[in-house]
């Protein structure tokens, strides 16, 4: 079965950094979900959604999307995967001429393809997009970026996705720049795109509450490695991983009794000096062991519906597939029961 998108044992490096260490993950052609990449600043999320996106390309590895390199792709197949695989951006305001009025970043897509044969079903289609994600286009268009808010001006980005109908949305921490009220607004819509016109949403954060709210899958990463990754409920309900652990215990509790944060961990002088060929989390870790600080971990699996890349779990069975997703995709039989019923 042909993945919608697969990103096959990637690295990204910047001279001596690396940002991304051989990651793997594809997402199912024919079940459209919504999947978290999380971790804290520096963890190698963006650079992940760039290359999902096809922005950047990688030092290693590759990105297919339905089977075709991205790298290789004729003008005609990157045209068509520009038109399915669409950005949500952090920071709306940046993606916006001030000169031009907020139509502009809509009338674009329709007239580069060619999506309308006249202007009233170009206008129609437009207004159809805004109001799916919750704008009335009488009080939108013809206005300005600066005339709107900053929830308003997301909205619009995601409105302007959905005028092409992609097959996929990759949303860098769509609602970080957003006031609280509306974030909830901003993911409800990209949840129900998701459920009703069948788009599938990588949603880039560093929020797990968020991704725990909207996401069926989530991959947590740590210095450009995969530390976690499987069902939401499972990875944010229960996690395995250290680290995976230190973030969802960061997460404020509504129980003013009980202390806001998650207890950090500090690194010794020692941990910092010594040298690590192993765990990137070791210097961190509550647990490390020797073994640790020799060779990474493989991708150990607690349970059916899990990867943890940490010694703790090394009696587990190792998964023989490096895909995160291998995890939470349901077996071909599955597939084919939820085809019938649909």
């Amino acid at each position: 079965m042909t993945a919608l998108i697969e990103v096959q044992g990637v690295s990204k490096r910047y001279g001596a950094f690396t940002a991304l260490d051989d990651v793997t993950l594809s997402l199912s052609d024919t079940q459209p979900s919504m999947t978290a990449i999380a971790g804290e600043s520096g963890s190698g999320k963006t650079t992940l959604a760039r290359m999902m996106l096809g922005f950047i390309d990688p030092s290693a590895g590759g990105v297919f999307y339905r089977g075709k390199d991205l790298a290789t792709m004729s003008p005609g197949e990157k045209r068509q995967f520009r038109r399915e695989v669409q950005p949500v951006f952090q920071d709306p305001f940046e993606v916006f001429n001030p000169f031009y009025h907020i139509d502009h970043v809509l009338v674009t897509p329709v007239k580069r393809y060619r999506l309308a044969d006249s202007k009233s079903k170009a206008q129609a289609l437009i207004e159809d997009a805004l109001k799916s994600v919750g704008l009335r286009p009488q009080d939108t268009l013809g206005r300005f970026p600066h005339e709107l808010s900053g929830g308003q001006r997301q909205r619009i980005m995601v409105a302007r996705a959905v005028l092409l109908r992609p097959k996929l949305i990759v949303a860098d921490e769509p609602v970080s720049m957003v006031d609280a009220s509306l974030r909830a607004t901003i993911l409800d819509e990209l949840r129900t795109l998701n459920r009703e016109l069948g788009i599938s949403i990588v949603y880039i954060t560093h929020d797990l509450t968020t991704a725990f709210q909207i996401c069926d899958n989530i991959v947590v990463l740590y210095r450009g490695t995969v530390a976690e990754a499987g069902a939401v409920e499972q990875v944010i309900g229960a996690p395995k991983h250290p680290y995976s652990q230190l973030l969802v215990s960061s997460i404020p509790l509504p129980d003013l009794d009980k202390a806001w944060g998650g207890e950090e961990i500090p690194v010794t002088e020692a941990n910092a000096a010594r040298r690590n060929d192993g765990c990137k989390f070791a210097p961190r870790c509550p647990h490390v062991m020797d073994m640790c600080w020799q060779a990474p971990p493989p991708k150990f699996m607690p349970d059916s519906q899990r990867l943890a890349t940490c010694y703790l779990y090394r009696d587990a069975p190792v998964s023989p597939d490096p895909d995160c997703a291998a995890v939470f995709r349901p077996p071909v039989e599955a597939v084919a029961r939820i085809t019938q019923q649909v």
